[in-house]
């Protein structure tokens, strides 16, 4: 451990426990990621050190690392200050070691912060506090009669009411700086709390998409991410007022102030300064109190939103990198359009653009015919095998003119497939396209980027900003920086899950690869261009900046088909090649025939070929691979078939059966395209005939399924489908 090692020891415990794994497995991780390997490296690679952790036990760690590492960041900044002060106790001390969140740092810092001239800094500087003390301490004292003797010109307290305000801005202050007062105020008002939200008056119109929360309210605790992401987006949006209160009666005293009397001695006794005491903590909660606590709950609220929002992007983002890829056949690339007319791009089995062209089949000019001939020209030509159609504008339109050509010439074998075009124009517009086709127009790029999704999603998607996908919850709305992070992850660990062929691979595809940089991946392109394909995974290491961290984190990601050694087309790291060497002398067989033979690798023992290097975890992955070596974990390659007829909302009726492509998955349910240019829902309810706790363990992104629709509200452009049995044979199938 490079840093102070009893801090990172104590981070090691907490981590542990979180993840009820062994502090030892914990250590062992964090050493690894302070010496500069990744997630994907250390758990394919170094499960002996870690235990076995998986990818996401790893990234969780890593998360928590950080918020760790830059809380006890924090801990030593404000050690520091309250030291300063010289008001540093040993039991305040033990207290700031002791605590595990930023928010609880924050609370034991508040009275020594530095702050303001506040109105009890004001009332301090005038020799108030004494009297403050004094009350507090003892109610049977007559107010007035005590701050007749704090009334001086001197001091600039003229009279009683002045003497008095002043104790009690000192005692607001103290209250709201005491932190057995603000953590249980803050979780009575997190766990007892009603969010309502009302109507703005003259907004009823502007914001109808918000109807459902013009007069709302619901435990705070309780309100799911995507009803929270709303209600937050019609306050900013400024359709929505909202408020937080902790649900009481009227002519009964506010639960959160007896709280707060509770915790000070503060007694309805009937004593002289009973009353001045209940309303100076009454003030504390209505002046202070509550709009601290309500502003940290919904802060809360935003914040655990947020994270299930960022979840479901990224388990959805997920589905769509791992789809299944068509593979390398010819695909044609159509970017549907009206006036502009449908662009088409044809791509090679290896991604390589061939031909390009127009159609006008829609209005204005309606050149149907004209279209049909030269989908077929192109398609004979090149011997095109799948249609790769945008789901824009005109995609219905022009995938029935590419079923009538199909219809009409069934010799083509041609397959037509709908597929998002979500980030397409980003894409194209983008300087990687540019650069990639500097002589094509940017709606031709476009038509390019379908084709290419189709082939090979991962490949394609991972030049665009993970956000553009369109598979998000309020995506805009979520903390940006954590989106962005977990996005990231999600697809540094889609690439190296499938791995890439180093030889075939595009630069921003062998940027997520593990250890290499975008640096680095030009490089290894640059090179390629120059010296022609890789032979071997050892003559990475002549590519410029390829140094030995970097091959070492990389290696076993990248794939070398048809090469030197059988072993770099798997995903057998270089440094278990001996590994496999002793495998084959003990068995006597060549490393070339173990490799495929599943019969008799399963045979074997992993625990007759570990060592002090290898040990049983790497031994048992490493046989695995051998067996299935460069496997592909995606699916198999299927698609919907879009019912003939149904092209727009309108042509929806209640009872259809259709099959469609599930886009995005929410926690309240599963978008499905039906071939009509609005996505319709499948409400949670409505996924299986038995409970479902998680629309993720019924579908995801990708999967092909039957439906039926159950409700249109065309005015609202709102499909309600259903996948409840009466549609009976309803069992998906994967194309993701």
């Amino acid at each position: 451990m490079t840093k102070n090692s009893s801090n990172t020891l104590q981070i090691a415990k907490i981590i542990a426990r979180e993840l009820k794994v062994a502090d030892t497995q914990v250590v062992a991780t964090i050493n690894l990621l302070e010496e500069g390997s990744t997630v994907p490296f250390i758990a394919r690679y170094r499960k002996e050190a870690t235990g076995g952790l998986d990818d996401i036990q790893l990234r969780n760690l890593s998360e928590r690392l950080n918020y760790l590492t830059e809380l006890g960041d924090r801990r030593t900044t404000i050690l520091k200050s309250i030291k300063e002060q010289d008001k540093l106790t040993p039991e305040l001390e033990k207290q700031i070691h002791a605590t595990e969140t930023k928010v609880e740092l924050e609370d034991l810092y508040a009275p020594f912060k530095p702050k303001r001239r506040t109105k009890a800094a004001i009332a301090r500087e005038a020799g108030l506090e004494p009297l403050a003390d004094k009350l507090l301490a003892n109610p049977s004292l007559v107010p007035t009669t005590e701050a007749l003797a704090f009334v001086s010109n001197d001091n600039g307290i003229t009279d009683l009411n002045a003497a008095l305000e002043g104790a009690r801005n000192i005692l607001i202050e103290r209250i709201v700086e005491t932190p057995s007062v603000v953590g249980p105020v803050r979780e009575k008002v997190w766990s007892s709390g009603k969010l309502a939200s009302k109507i703005v008056k003259g907004k009823e119109k502007e914001g109808a998409k918000f109807s459902d929360y013009f007069d709302f309210d619901e435990p705070i605790h309780e309100m799911p991410s995507h009803r929270a992401l709303a209600l937050l987006r019609g306050q900013k949006e400024g359709v929505l007022k909202i408020n937080l209160d902790v649900p009481h009666q009227a002519n009964r005293p506010h639960p959160v102030v007896g709280m707060v009397m509770r915790e000070f001695g503060i007694a309805n006794k009937g004593r002289p300064a009973d009353s001045w005491m209940s309303d100076t903590a009454e003030q504390a909660w209505k002046s202070k109190l509550s709009t601290s606590s309500a502003n940290d709950s919904i802060s809360r609220l935003k914040e655990k939103a947020d994270t299930e929002a960022i979840r479901i992007f990224s388990r959805n983002a997920r589905d769509l990198l791992l789809a299944a890829p068509a593979g390398a056949r010819v695909v044609m690339g159509i970017d549907p359009g009206i006036r502009t007319g449908c662009k088409i791009a044809v791509i090679d089995g290896t991604g390589k653009l061939l031909d390009t062209d127009t159609i006008y089949p829609h209005e204005p000019r309606k050149d149907w015919q004209g279209a049909l001939a030269t989908l077929a020209k192109l398609s004979k030509k090149h011997n095109v095998e799948l249609v790769s159609v945008g789901n824009g504008t005109a995609s219905r339109e022009t995938d029935k003119l590419v079923a009538e050509l199909s219809s009409k010439m069934p010799e083509l074998k041609l397959t037509r497939v709908i597929v998002s075009e979500a980030g397409a124009s980003i894409y194209s517009a983008s300087e990687l396209a540019s650069k990639e086709f500097p002589n094509l127009d940017v709606s031709i790029r476009g038509a390019v980027s379908i084709a290419r999704r189709l082939q090979d999603p991962l490949a394609e998607l991972v030049k665009i900003d993970p956000k553009a996908i369109g598979v998000g919850q309020y995506q805009h709305d979520v903390d940006q920086n954590a989106l962005a992070r977990s996005l990231d992850a999600v697809v540094e660990d889609c690439v190296n899950a499938v791995g890439v062929d180093v030889n075939m691979a595009s630069a921003p595809l062998l940027a997520r690869v593990s250890g290499l940089t975008p640096a680095l991946a030009n490089n290894i392109v640059a090179f390629r261009d120059e010296n022609g394909p890789f032979k071997a995974r050892t003559a990475l290491k002549k590519v410029p900046r390829m140094g030995p961290k970097a091959f070492e984190q990389a290696a076993g990601f990248l794939k070398i088909v048809n090469g030197s050694n059988p072993l770099d087309a798997s995903a057998v790291h270089p440094e278990a090649y001996p590994l496999v060497k002793q495998i084959a002398e003990k068995t006597g067989r060549s490393v070339q025939s173990l490799i495929g033979d599943k019969a008799f690798l399963s045979k074997l023992n992993p625990k007759d070929f570990a060592n002090e290097t290898f040990g049983v975890p790497t031994v048992k992955d490493v046989l695995a691979e051998l067996e299935k070596p460069g496997r592909d974990p995606r699916p198999e390659f299927k698609t919907a078939t879009l019912q003939d007829g149904v092209e727009e909302i309108s042509d929806l009726k209640t009872g259809m059966k259709l099959e469609g492509t599930v886009t995005n998955v929410t926690a309240f349910g599963a978008f499905v395209d039906v071939g009509v240019h609005q996505d319709g829902l499948v409400h949670i309810s409505q996924l299986a005939d038995t409970f479902v706790k998680d629309p993720h363990e019924i579908v995801k992104a990708g999967d092909v399924v039957k439906v039926i629709v159950t409700d249109v509200d065309i005015p609202r452009k709102r499909i309600a489908l259903s996948m409840k049995s009466g549609n009976a044979e309803n069992q998906r199938s994967r194309r993701a």
